[in-house]
């Protein structure tokens, strides 16, 4: 097996460096595609066979360095008690929202091998495809993400929702944190005995947080899945979006590598957070549309300042999108490899 992922997340300088990519398996493969018309995409989630089907493509048609499960974020809040629908044009739709104790009352902590075995016998299906092939990523959101899509109901650009139960009743946000880190601990820790060899945790909104804020709230409860995983062995990475401003508090979460958004240059990582550190990414998505040596300069710009880490795992600095060419894609894997040789 390919184990150069699993190397570098545990400080060894690799060559050629591993390349995955968030949301790898995703519209802008046409075998995905082909898929996804068959079914809706909550469904696609709940079928393992056809969940193990696209988490494999992006490994067969790209040739990256790690596979990472098929699934969404919100499906344990779905298990939870809270109403989940996917909305063609609006996207998730939890209801009712969290705003009160009485909406604390209806949800609870899960049991994943009762609740969503399809999750792990995703993972059972997929480790035994890819026992010759890459390592498998599992992954869940945090538990501060997952709360503003619950308080908010759905996708939102102003959170204030959010801010009013945050700032204004500070005590049911805490326990709803509480609740969700709970529900986190216990949903990866099943994805690893089921199989997981590493798993991310998806801060995607944390950072719309000040640093006092997310130390106060968000850090705490980030701080202790990271410990409760310690002992499962497996490397655990955590990413937040926009979070250049939070970086030092990042480190303090314990977290075996830390993935960068496209907004922080990795060397200025490094020299915030010392040469000791593993970090993860960090391409701008955008950049998939440049022409193809304009790319290569830009990747080997990444791969250069990589070198500062104490190891480096080369990746988009968010999701890839739908309208990215998987020829563009495949490019990429070809020339992180090819360049970090």
């Amino acid at each position: 097996m390919n184990d150069a992922f699993l190397k570098a997340c545990a400080g060894e300088p690799v060559r050629p460096v591993p390349v995955w990519i968030m949301r790898q398996a995703g519209r802008y493969l046409p075998e995905y595609r082909e898929v996804r018309g068959q079914t809706d995409f909550l469904t696609l989630c709940k079928t393992p066979e056809l969940a193990a089907k696209v988490t494999l493509q992006p490994v067969d048609i790209l040739g990256v360095d790690a596979a990472i499960l098929f699934s969404d974020i919100l499906i344990p809040l779905e298990a939870m008690g809270s109403g989940l629908v996917f909305s063609e044009g609006r996207g998730p739709v939890l209801d009712p929202p969290f705003r009160s104790e009485a909406d604390l009352d209806r949800l609870h902590c899960i049991d994943p091998e009762s609740e969503v075995p399809f999750v792990l016998e995703t993972i059972r299906i997929l480790r035994e495809q890819l026992k010759h092939k890459v390592p498998l990523i599992g992954f869940a959101g945090a538990p501060f993400t997952l709360a503003t899509y619950l308080i908010e109901g759905g996708t939102t650009k102003s959170f204030v929702h959010t801010r009013r139960l945050l700032f204004g009743v500070p005590a049911l946000f805490a326990s709803l944190m509480e609740l969700l880190t709970d529900v986190t601990i216990a949903y990866l820790s099943s994805q690893i005995r089921a199989g997981a060899q590493a798993v991310q945790l998806f801060d995607t909104w944390a950072g719309i947080l000040s640093r006092e804020e997310y130390g106060a709230h968000v850090l705490p409860h980030v701080k202790r899945i990271m410990e409760e995983l310690s002992s499962l062995g497996v490397p655990r990475i955590y990413f937040v979006l926009d979070g250049c401003h939070i970086l030092e508090s990042i480190k303090e979460t314990g977290a075996d590598v830390i993935g960068l958004d496209w907004r922080t240059e990795i060397s200025r990582a490094v020299s915030r957070l010392g040469p000791e550190v593993v970090l993860q990414g960090n391409l701008d998505p955008g950049c998939l549309f440049m022409q193809e040596e304009a790319l290569r300069r830009r990747v080997a710009r990444i791969l250069e300042q990589g070198r500062e880490a104490r190891a480096h795992i080369f990746n988009l600095g968010h999701g890839i999108m739908p309208e990215v060419s998987p020829e563009k894609a495949r490019l990429l894997v070809e020339m992180v490899h090819e360049l970090s040789a």
